[in-house]
């Protein structure tokens, strides 16, 4: 009866090793809000090809970099500049090199049918609210402050000024028309089935400093499968879906 016992159990032991390396450990990816849908689509691809399960934890850039000093077990950091993965170097969080893969636009945006956005027309009375993200924690935030400053405005509309913590929040005062107008993401409006875009205008590039999106692999034992999607981001089909998203390559 022992030697019965002793047989199943070896059985099961057997069964259990095998199916766990048969499984792939989850990678946990901190996304920058403005990346989250073209990251979420290229994810699916990855997955396609390794198997490997993906979970998002979705934010600004300077939020996830203080998650991740203070421990958050993620396996790999999307920043919206280099800034903060450089911080995380420094702390010696990340395992290699910072990559640079891709460069974001910034856009005027409007749910409001009759107000063509432009820069000079922050200044008409009817722009009530101007949203922005977080300039302190959010890279596009940081790029609108620094265009509105190149241009003389930031003091004649700091009053106007409504700030969201990331893009996201920034958005969702946007479209729920809270803001008048705000700054944003170009590939906020290349998000699948958005319906009742409104109005944008592009800012041009030469008002604001690159908005260089970056990738680091973090320290910890999630540092196989993101090596692998490190890697991933700079294949053609990754390149794809970002040109799609609306971002520079």
């Amino acid at each position: 009866m022992q030697k019965k016992i002793l047989l199943i159990f070896t059985v099961f032991l057997i069964l259990t090793s095998c199916n766990s390396k048969l499984e792939k450990k989850e990678l946990i990816i901190a996304v920058a809000a403005n990346m989250q849908y073209a990251i979420k689509e290229i994810g699916e691809e990855f997955s396609k090809e390794t198997n490997i399960p993906l979970q998002y934890t979705i934010s600004s850039s300077g939020k996830l970099t203080a998650q991740i000093s203070s421990g958050a077990p993620y396996g790999i950091f999307i920043s919206a500049n280099r800034k903060y993965p450089e911080t995380l170097k420094k702390e010696n969080k990340i395992i290699g090199d910072i990559q640079s893969f891709a460069f974001g636009k910034l856009i005027l945006w409007t749910k409001y049918e009759k107000i063509q956005p432009s820069l000079e027309i922050l200044k008409n009375p009817q722009i009530q609210k101007i949203a922005l993200a977080n300039p302190k924690t959010a890279p596009y935030g940081e790029a609108a402050k620094e265009v509105l400053k190149k241009l003389h405005l930031f003091s004649e509309l700091k009053d106007k000024l409504v700030y969201g913590e990331s893009i996201a929040q920034t958005n969702q005062f946007i479209d729920t028309k809270a803001a008048t107008i705000g700054f944003t993401s170009n590939s906020t409006l290349k998000i699948p089935n958005k319906k009742e875009i409104g109005n944008s205008f592009i800012i041009p590039e030469n008002l604001y400093k690159p908005i260089e999106q970056t990738v680091v692999v973090l320290k910890g034992n999630q540092a196989k499968e993101a090596k692998q999607f490190y890697q991933f981001l700079s294949s053609k089909k990754a390149k794809e879906i970002l040109k799609k998203n609306g971002y520079n390559i």
